[in-house]
């Protein structure tokens, strides 16, 4: 297991059991996880005065942990609990601090402050007045730091239970949860970090890391680099971005299909007309094809719906998007070839596989499974999920990405890096990693063109 990855509460407490069965007790994880965020809190805030709140489970007795490791650093610490102590571990790290413990509701702000009321497995909000409490405290301190969890969130959604104030860190303990890069919870913290207690586990669910890319071999040509062909319709500007952003994903060579010629832009993108379905059929015969985009700018009619036949039956890797999901979902979802990559937004999703059951990463993998397809289920929080069960959690992309075309861009992105790779997963990974590093580049204001001079740069930062 990497600190990378996500478990959710059942998964991690799992982990733990594996670690106490070889002889790791349930106090000495938890020592371990007290000195893990003592450490990381000691470097933040030094000797500043720091307040722990505890609560009556073992994220409490974490807290008495650190509680009592930074005040032997020097560390002036006050305590302050939510009532007695009711597990075993948490006792005895009670009983380890050894110091004056205020009441939660009479403690007074410091400096720094600990959250370790509730973390993992809460499944119920915290009473307002503890809420309450807890926010003015948090909103009063210059150094913030929550304990596995923001006290209020639930583990595996990341839906907020009850008030969650804004801290300055949040200390994974063990793992990542699902809450700690799915929203709201995921905005919950400035900053995360994840510290190392010694537990292991599956990683078949982890953060998305940046990628890592190889430049062309010496013998490379530019079908062997991979060829991409997009195939537009009514709305020629869509199929453009896309086109565009697959010429600059490190694809060999791009084709632009649409219903009338040329594209404009840039000469190095092969135009080519096509508008009647038998065309596009003839045009995406070419074997030597690694990547096959619909859906920017093809429209909604029964020349789109025709076009799009043409493409579900090319017998190359696709990459569907936006008006291809819609019809879709309106028409038959299962026609999507295995092996594809789809990139729904919230809508597009519901449509195409209808409101499913669990969390953010669990409704893409029931998707991924269902269709034999990468979902890659965008939007703030943006999971890639595999039908093997494989999946990535991206998050942090800039709220500037909310403009006209950046969805497009992602396409040819996504079409550019799977021709590269032939690996649909890894495709998906790669573009949206890039895509969210373009963003970041880009600054304030960018539209969708804009990305993708950005992409160059991006893809030489990972070689």
């Amino acid at each position: 297991m990497t600190l990378a990855s996500v478990l959710t509460a059942a998964q991690m407490r799992d982990a733990e059991q594996v670690a106490m069965a070889a002889g790791v007790t349930e106090y000495a994880l938890m020592e371990r996880a007290g000195a893990a965020a003592a450490e990381i809190i000691w470097r933040a805030g030094a000797k500043r005065d720091l307040l722990v709140l505890c609560g009556p489970g073992n994220n409490g007795g974490d807290g008495f942990v650190i509680a009592r490791l930074l005040r032997a650093r020097g560390v002036p610490v006050r305590v302050a609990a939510l009532g007695e102590s009711r597990t075993e571990s948490s006792r005895t790290a009670r009983a380890a601090w050894n110091g004056p413990i205020e009441p939660l509701a009479d403690a007074a702000p410091a400096t720094q402050m600990v959250d370790a009321l509730f973390g993992t497995g809460l499944s119920r909000g915290l009473d307002t007045a503890v809420a309450d409490q807890l926010a003015m405290l948090t909103a009063q301190a210059s150094f913030s730091y929550a304990i596995d969890l923001p006290s209020g969130v639930e583990t595996d959604s990341g839906a907020l239970l009850s008030r969650v104030p804004a801290f300055g860190i949040c200390i994974a303990l063990g793992a990542l949860k699902p809450a700690h890069l799915l929203y709201p919870a995921a905005g919950c913290f400035e900053r995360l970090l994840c510290a190392d207690i010694g537990t292991e586990a599956p990683d078949r669910i982890c953060r998305l890391e940046p990628p890592a890319l190889a430049i062309p071999a010496a013998a490379a040509h530019k079908y062997s680099r991979g060829l991409v062909a997009i195939v537009g319709g009514a709305m020629a500007g869509a199929s453009r971005l896309a086109s565009h952003a697959a010429a600059r994903s490190g694809a060999g060579m791009v084709r632009h299909i649409g219903l009338e010629s040329p594209i404009g832009g840039p000469d190095a993108i092969v135009a080519l007309q096509g508008d009647e379905a038998d065309e596009v059929t003839a045009l995406l015969s070419d074997q030597r094809l690694a990547a096959v985009v619909a859906g920017p700018g093809l429209g909604r009619d029964d020349r789109a719906r025709a076009r799009l036949a043409s493409v579900l039956t090319c017998g190359r890797p696709l990459v569907l998007d936006a008006d291809a999901l819609t019809l879709l979902g309106e028409e038959n979802a299962s026609a999507v070839p295995a092996g594809s990559i789809l990139t729904p937004h919230e809508g597009e999703f519901v449509r195409l596989f209808g409101d499913l059951p669990g969390s953010k990463i669990d409704k893409a993998l029931k998707a991924a499974r269902r269709s034999g397809a990468v979902i890659i289920y965008k939007g703030a929080d943006c999971v890639i999920a595999a039908p093997d069960g494989r999946a990535a959690v991206a998050t942090g992309a800039s709220s500037w990405l909310s403009t006209a075309g950046t969805g497009d861009v992602l396409a040819g992105l996504v079409a550019g890096r799977l021709a590269v790779t032939g690996d649909p997963f890894r495709a998906a990974c790669e573009a949206v990693w890039l895509h969210g590093d373009a963003a970041r580049r880009a600054g304030a204001a960018f539209i969708a063109d804009d990305l993708i001079m950005q992409f160059p740069a991006v893809i030489a930062s990972r070689l």
